[in-house]
Protein backbone atom coordinates (compact mmCIF):
# COMPACT_ATOMS: atom_id res chain seq x y z
CA UNK A 1 0.00 0.00 0.00
CA UNK A 2 1.53 3.46 -1.18
CA UNK A 3 0.52 6.34 1.34
CA UNK A 4 0.99 9.61 0.52
CA UNK A 5 -0.47 11.85 3.30
CA UNK A 6 1.32 15.25 2.91
CA UNK A 7 3.95 16.57 1.13
CA UNK A 8 5.55 17.75 4.25
CA UNK A 9 9.29 17.30 5.82
CA UNK A 10 8.02 14.89 8.94
CA UNK A 11 5.90 12.71 6.17
CA UNK A 12 7.63 9.29 7.74
CA UNK A 13 6.06 9.42 11.06
CA UNK A 14 2.40 10.03 9.72
CA UNK A 15 2.63 7.11 7.41
CA UNK A 16 3.78 5.14 10.46
CA UNK A 17 1.18 6.33 12.44
CA UNK A 18 -1.82 5.99 9.65
CA UNK A 19 -0.01 1.71 9.31
CA UNK A 20 -0.14 1.59 12.98
CA UNK A 21 -4.11 2.69 13.31
CA UNK A 22 -4.97 0.41 10.51
CA UNK A 23 -2.63 -2.88 11.63
CA UNK A 24 -4.91 -2.03 15.16
CA UNK A 25 -8.30 -1.64 13.27
CA UNK A 26 -7.39 -5.15 11.24
CA UNK A 27 -6.88 -6.70 14.83
CA UNK A 28 -9.69 -5.42 16.57
CA UNK A 29 -12.33 -5.61 13.89
CA UNK A 30 -11.11 -8.55 11.92
CA UNK A 31 -12.23 -7.43 8.86
CA UNK A 32 -9.81 -7.03 5.98
CA UNK A 33 -12.62 -5.42 4.04
CA UNK A 34 -12.86 -2.95 7.51
CA UNK A 35 -9.10 -1.86 7.14
CA UNK A 36 -8.58 -1.42 2.93
CA UNK A 37 -12.14 0.88 3.41
CA UNK A 38 -10.98 2.75 5.94
CA UNK A 39 -7.64 3.18 4.19
CA UNK A 40 -8.99 4.24 1.14
CA UNK A 41 -11.04 7.23 2.75
CA UNK A 42 -7.99 8.92 4.34
CA UNK A 43 -5.66 8.52 1.77
CA UNK A 44 -8.40 10.01 0.14
CA UNK A 45 -8.91 12.60 2.86
CA UNK A 46 -5.44 14.41 3.61
CA UNK A 47 -4.46 13.37 -0.20
CA UNK A 48 -6.68 16.04 -1.50
CA UNK A 49 -5.93 18.32 1.26
CA UNK A 50 -2.51 18.25 1.24
CA UNK A 51 -1.96 18.51 5.07
CA UNK A 52 -0.58 16.81 8.23
CA UNK A 53 -3.43 15.96 10.15
CA UNK A 54 -2.17 18.49 13.16
CA UNK A 55 -3.32 21.17 10.15
CA UNK A 56 -6.82 20.17 9.58
CA UNK A 57 -9.71 21.91 10.77
CA UNK A 58 -13.17 21.03 11.15
CA UNK A 59 -14.37 22.79 8.13
CA UNK A 60 -12.52 20.65 6.08
CA UNK A 61 -13.43 17.64 7.37
CA UNK A 62 -17.33 18.55 7.24
CA UNK A 63 -16.30 19.75 3.32
CA UNK A 64 -15.22 16.22 2.36
CA UNK A 65 -17.77 14.57 4.66
CA UNK A 66 -20.67 15.96 2.64
CA UNK A 67 -18.60 16.37 -0.54
CA UNK A 68 -19.89 15.13 -3.61
CA UNK A 69 -18.18 11.66 -4.36
CA UNK A 70 -16.71 9.89 -7.59
CA UNK A 71 -20.31 9.04 -8.87
CA UNK A 72 -20.79 12.70 -8.88
CA UNK A 73 -24.05 12.26 -6.68
CA UNK A 74 -24.47 13.76 -3.00
CA UNK A 75 -23.63 11.53 -0.52
CA UNK A 76 -26.39 10.08 1.49
CA UNK A 77 -26.42 9.92 5.30
CA UNK A 78 -24.98 6.99 5.71
CA UNK A 79 -21.70 7.79 3.65
CA UNK A 80 -21.12 11.07 5.61
CA UNK A 81 -21.65 9.44 9.10
CA UNK A 82 -18.80 6.57 7.82
CA UNK A 83 -16.83 9.31 6.44
CA UNK A 84 -17.02 11.46 9.54
CA UNK A 85 -16.53 8.12 11.67
CA UNK A 86 -13.45 7.34 9.91
CA UNK A 87 -11.58 10.27 9.96
CA UNK A 88 -12.74 10.90 13.81
CA UNK A 89 -11.47 7.17 14.52
CA UNK A 90 -8.18 7.82 12.92
CA UNK A 91 -7.76 11.21 15.22
CA UNK A 92 -8.53 9.32 18.50
CA UNK A 93 -5.90 7.06 17.73
CA UNK A 94 -3.21 9.87 17.25
CA UNK A 95 -4.50 11.27 20.53
CA UNK A 96 -4.00 8.16 22.32
CA UNK A 97 -0.53 8.05 20.65
CA UNK A 98 -0.45 11.32 22.10
CA UNK A 99 0.38 12.62 18.55
CA UNK A 100 -2.32 15.01 18.50
CA UNK A 101 -3.83 16.95 21.16
CA UNK A 102 -7.38 17.47 19.36
CA UNK A 103 -10.26 16.16 17.47
CA UNK A 104 -11.49 18.19 14.19
CA UNK A 105 -14.54 15.98 13.99
CA UNK A 106 -15.60 16.66 18.04
CA UNK A 107 -17.01 19.81 16.86
CA UNK A 108 -19.28 18.50 13.70
CA UNK A 109 -22.93 16.97 13.86
CA UNK A 110 -23.60 13.14 13.05
CA UNK A 111 -26.25 13.19 10.40
CA UNK A 112 -29.31 11.45 11.47
CA UNK A 113 -29.64 7.95 10.30
CA UNK A 114 -32.91 5.83 9.99
CA UNK A 115 -31.73 2.53 10.10
CA UNK A 116 -33.94 -0.06 7.83
CA UNK A 117 -34.50 -2.99 10.45
CA UNK A 118 -32.82 -5.94 9.38
CA UNK A 119 -34.28 -9.11 7.95
CA UNK A 120 -33.61 -12.35 8.56
CA UNK A 121 -34.74 -15.80 5.73
CA UNK A 122 -37.47 -17.91 7.05
CA UNK A 123 -37.01 -21.90 7.49
CA UNK A 124 -38.36 -22.31 4.59
CA UNK A 125 -36.19 -19.71 2.53
CA UNK A 126 -33.13 -21.12 4.11
CA UNK A 127 -34.12 -24.35 2.56
CA UNK A 128 -34.91 -22.87 -1.14
CA UNK A 129 -31.23 -21.36 -0.43
CA UNK A 130 -29.45 -24.62 0.37
CA UNK A 131 -31.59 -26.52 -2.85
CA UNK A 132 -29.92 -24.33 -5.29
CA UNK A 133 -26.12 -24.95 -4.06
CA UNK A 134 -24.76 -27.25 -6.65
CA UNK A 135 -22.93 -30.79 -5.46
CA UNK A 136 -20.02 -29.80 -6.32
CA UNK A 137 -16.43 -28.79 -4.50
CA UNK A 138 -17.20 -25.38 -4.47
CA UNK A 139 -20.79 -25.45 -3.99
CA UNK A 140 -20.29 -27.93 -0.85
CA UNK A 141 -17.95 -25.97 0.36
CA UNK A 142 -20.54 -22.96 0.40
CA UNK A 143 -23.26 -25.03 1.86
CA UNK A 144 -20.50 -25.66 4.63
CA UNK A 145 -20.01 -21.62 5.06
CA UNK A 146 -24.16 -21.24 5.06
CA UNK A 147 -24.44 -23.93 7.19
CA UNK A 148 -22.04 -22.88 9.58
CA UNK A 149 -22.72 -18.95 9.67
CA UNK A 150 -26.99 -19.64 9.95
CA UNK A 151 -26.54 -22.31 12.55
CA UNK A 152 -23.75 -20.20 15.23
CA UNK A 153 -24.97 -16.81 14.37
CA UNK A 154 -20.81 -15.40 13.78
CA UNK A 155 -20.06 -13.11 12.11
CA UNK A 156 -18.77 -13.52 8.18
CA UNK A 157 -14.96 -12.63 9.17
CA UNK A 158 -15.42 -15.12 12.13
CA UNK A 159 -16.28 -18.11 9.77
CA UNK A 160 -14.33 -17.35 6.83
CA UNK A 161 -11.50 -17.30 9.32
CA UNK A 162 -11.75 -20.61 10.73
CA UNK A 163 -9.10 -22.94 10.71
CA UNK A 164 -8.79 -26.63 10.55
CA UNK A 165 -7.28 -26.27 14.34
CA UNK A 166 -10.40 -24.28 15.34
CA UNK A 167 -12.17 -27.75 15.82
CA UNK A 168 -12.06 -29.41 18.94
CA UNK A 169 -13.51 -33.06 19.07
CA UNK A 170 -12.15 -33.95 22.68
CA UNK A 171 -15.10 -32.90 25.28
CA UNK A 172 -17.55 -32.45 22.77
CA UNK A 173 -17.80 -30.61 19.44
CA UNK A 174 -16.18 -27.32 19.82
CA UNK A 175 -15.12 -24.51 17.30
CA UNK A 176 -12.68 -21.36 18.30
CA UNK A 177 -13.54 -18.52 17.01
CA UNK A 178 -12.16 -14.55 17.04
CA UNK A 179 -14.32 -11.99 18.30
CA UNK A 180 -14.76 -8.38 17.78
CA UNK A 181 -11.50 -6.68 19.57
CA UNK A 182 -9.62 -10.15 18.96
CA UNK A 183 -11.54 -11.77 21.44
CA UNK A 184 -11.17 -15.63 21.26
CA UNK A 185 -14.27 -17.89 22.62
CA UNK A 186 -14.93 -21.75 22.13
CA UNK A 187 -18.71 -22.75 21.57
CA UNK A 188 -20.34 -26.11 20.42
CA UNK A 189 -20.23 -27.09 16.85
CA UNK A 190 -23.78 -27.98 15.68
CA UNK A 191 -23.42 -30.91 14.12
CA UNK A 192 -25.00 -30.50 10.96
CA UNK A 193 -22.15 -28.06 9.87
CA UNK A 194 -19.33 -30.00 11.47
CA UNK A 195 -21.09 -32.64 8.66
CA UNK A 196 -20.79 -30.24 5.95
CA UNK A 197 -17.51 -28.94 6.80
CA UNK A 198 -16.04 -33.11 6.69
CA UNK A 199 -18.06 -33.65 3.23
CA UNK A 200 -16.63 -30.58 1.53
CA UNK A 201 -13.61 -31.20 2.33
CA UNK A 202 -13.54 -34.97 0.71
CA UNK A 203 -14.72 -33.53 -2.16
CA UNK A 204 -11.80 -31.51 -2.27
CA UNK A 205 -9.65 -34.80 -0.86
CA UNK A 206 -8.97 -33.59 2.48
CA UNK A 207 -9.95 -34.26 5.60
CA UNK A 208 -9.50 -32.53 9.34
CA UNK A 209 -7.13 -35.47 10.56
CA UNK A 210 -4.60 -34.59 8.06
CA UNK A 211 -4.56 -30.84 7.28
CA UNK A 212 -2.40 -28.37 8.38
CA UNK A 213 -2.97 -27.08 11.57
CA UNK A 214 -3.08 -24.20 10.31
CA UNK A 215 -5.13 -24.66 7.06
CA UNK A 216 -8.09 -22.25 6.18
CA UNK A 217 -11.55 -25.08 6.32
CA UNK A 218 -12.62 -23.62 3.08
CA UNK A 219 -10.45 -24.63 -0.23
CA UNK A 220 -9.79 -22.42 -3.13
CA UNK A 221 -9.08 -23.38 -6.47
CA UNK A 222 -6.30 -20.49 -6.56
CA UNK A 223 -3.19 -22.40 -6.30
CA UNK A 224 -1.26 -19.66 -4.43
CA UNK A 225 -3.75 -18.99 -1.95
CA UNK A 226 -3.95 -22.71 -1.25
CA UNK A 227 0.02 -23.14 -1.23
CA UNK A 228 -0.45 -20.44 1.21
CA UNK A 229 -3.01 -22.53 3.64
CA UNK A 230 -5.48 -19.49 2.78
CA UNK A 231 -9.10 -20.37 1.89
CA UNK A 232 -11.50 -19.11 -0.55
CA UNK A 233 -11.71 -15.20 -0.05
CA UNK A 234 -14.97 -13.69 1.20
CA UNK A 235 -16.11 -11.71 -1.90
CA UNK A 236 -15.68 -15.09 -3.78
CA UNK A 237 -18.20 -16.38 -1.75
CA UNK A 238 -19.98 -13.14 -1.69
CA UNK A 239 -20.24 -13.44 -5.10
CA UNK A 240 -21.68 -17.09 -4.99
CA UNK A 241 -24.10 -16.24 -2.77
CA UNK A 242 -25.73 -13.36 -4.49
CA UNK A 243 -26.01 -16.24 -7.33
CA UNK A 244 -27.59 -18.54 -5.22
CA UNK A 245 -30.12 -16.09 -4.10
CA UNK A 246 -31.17 -15.30 -7.63
CA UNK A 247 -31.21 -18.80 -8.32
CA UNK A 248 -33.79 -19.68 -5.10
CA UNK A 249 -35.86 -16.60 -6.53
CA UNK A 250 -35.05 -14.82 -2.99
CA UNK A 251 -33.90 -11.14 -2.52
CA UNK A 252 -30.65 -9.73 -2.99
CA UNK A 253 -28.60 -9.85 0.26
CA UNK A 254 -25.41 -9.89 1.48
CA UNK A 255 -23.27 -12.02 3.92
CA UNK A 256 -24.59 -10.80 7.10
CA UNK A 257 -28.17 -11.52 6.29
CA UNK A 258 -27.28 -15.12 7.72
CA UNK A 259 -26.72 -13.72 11.26
CA UNK A 260 -29.88 -11.88 10.80
CA UNK A 261 -31.04 -15.25 9.80
CA UNK A 262 -29.67 -17.44 12.90
CA UNK A 263 -31.09 -15.04 15.37
CA UNK A 264 -34.74 -15.17 13.43
CA UNK A 265 -34.70 -18.86 13.52
CA UNK A 266 -33.88 -18.79 17.38
CA UNK A 267 -36.90 -16.89 18.12
CA UNK A 268 -38.85 -19.10 15.87
CA UNK A 269 -38.01 -22.30 17.49
CA UNK A 270 -38.95 -20.63 20.96
CA UNK A 271 -35.47 -18.71 22.82
CA UNK A 272 -35.36 -15.93 24.66
CA UNK A 273 -34.33 -12.47 23.77
CA UNK A 274 -31.68 -12.89 26.55
CA UNK A 275 -30.73 -16.28 24.85
CA UNK A 276 -30.56 -14.90 21.14
CA UNK A 277 -28.19 -11.80 22.44
CA UNK A 278 -25.96 -14.14 24.42
CA UNK A 279 -25.71 -16.47 21.24
CA UNK A 280 -24.92 -13.75 19.03
CA UNK A 281 -22.51 -11.92 21.48
CA UNK A 282 -23.54 -8.89 21.28
CA UNK A 283 -21.58 -6.17 22.71
CA UNK A 284 -24.25 -4.44 24.50
CA UNK A 285 -25.21 -7.03 26.23
CA UNK A 286 -21.97 -8.22 26.89
CA UNK A 287 -21.54 -4.90 29.51
CA UNK A 288 -24.40 -5.47 31.33
CA UNK A 289 -24.52 -9.60 31.58
CA UNK A 290 -21.06 -10.55 31.28
CA UNK A 291 -21.34 -12.52 34.38
CA UNK A 292 -24.09 -14.30 32.36
CA UNK A 293 -22.12 -15.72 29.51
CA UNK A 294 -19.86 -18.43 29.44
CA UNK A 295 -18.16 -18.74 26.00
CA UNK A 296 -15.74 -21.35 27.02
CA UNK A 297 -16.99 -24.85 25.53
CA UNK A 298 -20.51 -23.01 25.92
CA UNK A 299 -23.54 -25.57 25.32
CA UNK A 300 -25.58 -24.92 22.12
CA UNK A 301 -29.30 -26.06 23.37
CA UNK A 302 -31.15 -24.72 20.38
CA UNK A 303 -29.29 -25.50 16.64
CA UNK A 304 -30.92 -29.18 16.90
CA UNK A 305 -34.33 -27.17 16.32
CA UNK A 306 -33.42 -24.73 14.11
CA UNK A 307 -31.57 -27.57 11.70
CA UNK A 308 -34.62 -29.22 12.13
CA UNK A 309 -36.54 -26.37 10.78
CA UNK A 310 -34.52 -26.25 7.57
CA UNK A 311 -34.11 -29.50 7.32
CA UNK A 312 -30.46 -30.71 7.98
Amino acid sequence: MTTTIAPFEDIASWERALYAFLAEKERRSGSRRTVEGYSRMLQHFFGALGKPPDQITSREVFAYAHGVGPSGKEPSAVTIGARMACVSSFYRFLIRMEIVSSNPCDQLERPKVSPSPPRGLSAKEIKRLLAVIPEKPAGLRDRAIVLTLTLTGRRRSEVMNLKADDISQTGGLLYTYRGKGGKQAKRELPRPAFEAIERALAAWGKSLATMDQHESLWPTDDPDRSAAGLGVTSGTFYGNLRRYFRKAGLPPAGVHILRHSAAKLRRDVGESVEDVSRFLDHSSLAVTTVYLRRLEGQEDRSWARVAEAIGV
